[in-house]
C-alpha cells in the first residue's frame, strides 16, 4: 500500500462527480482528486439528446454540480487533464504532461466513446456523433440550419436525434442495419411501436439497409450511399451506431478487461486498490447472477456510491435492477429490469400498445425479467419489485389492467 492518502477518481462525469460527492457525504476527510479530460466540469450525458438538444434545458441545468460545488467540497477537480498510464503496483497515474500523481485508492470512471462508422467520408464536415457537450452543441447548431439530414443508427441516440430533428421541422432519414429499430434490445414486438411512432412522425424510417459511404462536396456531406447504390441527400449526418468502453488505460495497466473492465459486485478491479464504475464496468450483477455492463445514466448516478463506499472499507454490493428512460415526440418512457437479446419467451401488454400508453412486460417461464411502462407514471417501484422477487405471475393477471401491480407481488398465484 502506497503511503499516499488520496483518492484519485480518473473520468469527471456523472459517476466520477456522484463518487467524490459520496465519500465526502461518508465523512472521508483525504484529498480527493477528479481528473477529467474535457474543459467542461461533470455534466450528465441524457439532456445531450433531449431537452438540451430541442433548446427546451438551459445549459446551466445539465452540470451535475454548480460550479462552486467542487472547491466548497475541497475536491480537486482537474480539468483538461489526461491520463497516460497507471501504475497499480506502484499505486501511481502519470499525466500527459509528464507529472505524476500517487493515490492510496483509484476509481476508473472512464466511461465510453462512440464506435466510429468505419466508412469513406466519415471524417466530413457536417458528419456528427453525439456523446460530449459540445456535440450536442454543434448538433444544434446544424439542425437549425439543415433542411434534411440523415441518421445513421437505429438505435436510442439516433431515435432521440430525429425526433428532435422532427420537432425543429428537419426532414428526417434513419438508416438502420436491423429490421426494426431497437429491435436487438426490445425484440420485435416493442421495437415495432417505436418504429410506427417514427414513421407517424414523417420519418422516412429504412430498416434493413448497409451504409457504404458517406458522401460530400468540398469537404463537407451531402448524403449516404448505400449498399444497393441509392442515394440519401442530406444537409448533415448523423452517427449512431453504438458506443465501446474506454478500457485502454485498465488494459495497459494489467487489469482484467473483458467487454469493459472487469470488477466485482463491490466494483473492484482485478487489483484490491482499483475500481471501476458507470459505462466502463462490466460488474457482477448480485440479482442477476451474472456480469453485465449498463450503458444508462441510472448506473452512472448510483453504481459509483457503491464503488465510494467500498473504497472506504464499507461491505456493500451495486443490486440495483438496470434503468433508463427516453423521450420521443409525446412518448415517454421507463424500462426496468435485464433482457439479454432473445432472452425471453413472452411479452405481455397492460393496455393497448396503438394508444401509446402502456406497460409491456418480458417474462420468461411465466417470471418478469423487465417492465417498460409507456406515457402510464409511478409504477417504476412495482415494476422493479416484480423483477426482484422472481415469482411466477399469471400473464393474464399481468395484463389486467383492473389488477393493481401491488397485488400481483403480494398474492402471485399461479400460471394456470
Amino acid at each position: 500500500m502506497s503511503a499516499n492518502t488520496a483518492f484519485v477518481i480518473i473520468g469527471a462525469g456523472l459517476a466520477g462527480a456522484k463518487a467524490a460527492q459520496t465519500l465526502r457525504a461518508e465523512g472521508f476527510d483525504g484529498p480527493v482528486v477528479l481528473l477529467g479530460e474535457e474543459s467542461e466540469r461533470p455534466y450528465e450525458r441524457p439532456p445531450l439528446s433531449k431537452g438540451y438538444l430541442l433548446g427546451k434545458d438551459e445549459r446551466e441545468s445539465v452540470y451535475v454540480h454548480p460550479s462552486q460545488w467542487y472547491a466548497e467540497h475541497d475536491v480537486d477537480l482537474r480539468l483538461g487533464a489526461t491520463v497516460e498510464a497507471i501504475d497499480p503496483s506502484g499505486h501511481e497515474v502519470t499525466l500527459a504532461d509528464g507529472s505524476r500523481l500517487g493515490y492510496a485508492k483509484l476509481l476508473l470512471t472512464t466511461g465510453s466513446s462512440p464506435r466510429p462508422l468505419p466508412v469513406p467520408g466519415d471524417g466530413l464536415d457536417g458528419v456528427h456523433y453525439l456523446r460530449r457537450l459540445a456535440d450536442s452543441d454543434r448538433i444544434k447548431e446544424s439542425l437549425e440550419s439543415a433542411s434534411r439530414i440523415a441518421v445513421i443508427g437505429a438505435g436510442w441516440i439516433g431515435l432521440e436525434t430525429a425526433a428532435a430533428a422532427r420537432a425543429m421541422g428537419v426532414e428526417v432519414t434513419v438508416l438502420g442495419s436491423a429490421q426494426l429499430p431497437l429491435l436487438r434490445v426490445l425484440g420485435r414486438e416493442v421495437a415495432q411501436i417505436f418504429a410506427d411512432l417514427h414513421t407517424d412522425h414523417e420519418v422516412d424510417l429504412r430498416s434493413g439497409v448497409q451504409v457504404a459511404e458517406i458522401t460530400g462536396a468540398d469537404g463537407r456531406a451531402n448524403g449516404v450511399l448505400l449498399a444497393d447504390g441509392s442515394h440519401v441527400d442530406a444537409d448533415a449526418v448523423i452517427v449512431g451506431v453504438g458506443i465501446t468502453p474506454n478500457t485502454q488505460l485498465a488494459a495497459a495497466a494489467g487489469l482484467d478487461v473483458d467487454n469493459g473492465i472487469r470488477v466485482d459486485a463491490h466494483l473492484r478491479t482485478s487489483h484490491p486498490d482499483v475500481y471501476a464504475a458507470g459505462d466502463v464496468a462490466n460488474a457482477f450483477h448480485p440479482l442477476l447472477d451474472k456480469h453485465i455492463r449498463v450503458e444508462h445514466w441510472a448506473n452512472a448516478l448510483n453504481q459509483p456510491q457503491t464503488a465510494a463506499k467500498t473504497m472506504l472499507g464499507q461491505d456493500v454490493a451495486y443490486d440495483r435492477v438496470p434503468y433508463f428512460f427516453t423521450d420521443q415526440y409525446d412518448l415517454g418512457m421507463e424500462y426496468t429490469g435485464y433482457v439479454e437479446p432473445g432472452g425471453y419467451d413472452q411479452v405481455v401488454f397492460r393496455g393497448r400498445p396503438e394508444t401509446r400508453e402502456f406497460i409491456a412486460f418480458w417474462l420468461a417461464e411465466s417470471r418478469v425479467l423487465a417492465g417498460m411502462n409507456v406515457n402510464v407514471w409511478d409504477v417504476t417501484d412495482p415494476i422493479r419489485s416484480l423483477v426482484v422477487s422472481g415469482h411466477q405471475i399469471a400473464p393474464a393477471r399481468l395484463a389486467d389492467p383492473n389488477v393493481p401491480l401491488d397485488e400481483l407481488l403480494e398474492r402471485p398465484d399461479s400460471t394456470t
